[in-house]
């Protein structure tokens, strides 16, 4: 009998170790992301300093608000794990779960916008960009107030389906004046690895064993960025 009255403790035990692994590959993998996108946007400074390229400017920003999101994202995943919940909207934090949502939502969505932005910034005349971040933070707040799953991701997928389009449009262009053709394809993963980030918070084991695969899959496309960035700036 002895064995199994230690069961359940040794079940907690186990889930307490699992808890602490996936905390501790959402941090290397946060960090990783932070840091190269750090990384892309002070190594294309001096770029935009000497160009004062629109383009390079709103691609800066991009990776700026990823740096960000994903500083909020590790911290809410550490809020998950301290609180022992399975879901983002599970917080019940009242300051800092609600500044941390509403923070990471905000600039997710700006990463995506001003990615969208700096391929399209020549047509979109004027000043598109408020719109976007009204935009941004209307999502942010509809995160926070309805609660509801299934709302949040039918948001972020037609936003996604959006942007797949807008972007698609931009490429049958470019690919008519033979530039910039190689840009949409990365821009598009880093739309749907975007979406792949909010599903990992907001739905519990969403991704179940498929997390790590999404994790390395979406390092590679920030490496082959930054490989690209850093050969464009000759480094």
């Amino acid at each position: 009998m002895a064995p199994l009255l230690r069961a359940p403790g040794i079940g907690r035990e186990l889930m307490q170790q699992v808890a602490r692994a996936s905390l501790g590959a959402e941090l290397i993998y946060s960090f990783v992301i932070i840091a190269i996108s750090l990384m892309i946007y002070f190594g294309t400074k001096e770029l935009y300093n000497l160009t004062n390229h629109k383009g390079i400017k709103y691609f800066r920003l991009a990776f700026l608000c990823f740096a960000v999101a994903f500083f909020f994202r590790s911290f809410i995943k550490f809020l998950l794990v301290s609180l022992n919940l399975d879901r983002i909207l599970e917080l019940n934090v009242p300051a800092l779960a609600t500044f941390s949502l509403i923070v990471f939502m905000y600039a997710s969505s700006m990463a995506v916008f001003y990615l969208l932005y700096s391929v399209m910034w020549k047509k979109w005349n004027g000043n598109k960009i408020v719109i976007f971040h009204s935009l941004a933070l209307v999502i942010a707040v509809i995160a926070l107030l309805v609660r509801s799953y299934a709302i949040i991701l039918l948001i972020h997928v037609i936003l996604f389906i959006f942007l797949a389009i807008v972007t698609l449009i931009s490429y049958l262009e470019s690919k008519k004046r033979r530039k910039g053709q190689h840009l949409h394809a990365i821009y598009l993963l880093l739309f749907a690895f975007w979406i792949l980030n909010i599903i990992d918070l907001v739905v519990a084991n969403a991704l179940g064993t498929f997390q790590l695969i999404t994790y390395l899959v979406s390092l590679v496309i920030f490496l082959a960025i930054l490989y690209k960035v850093l050969r464009r700036l000759g480094a």
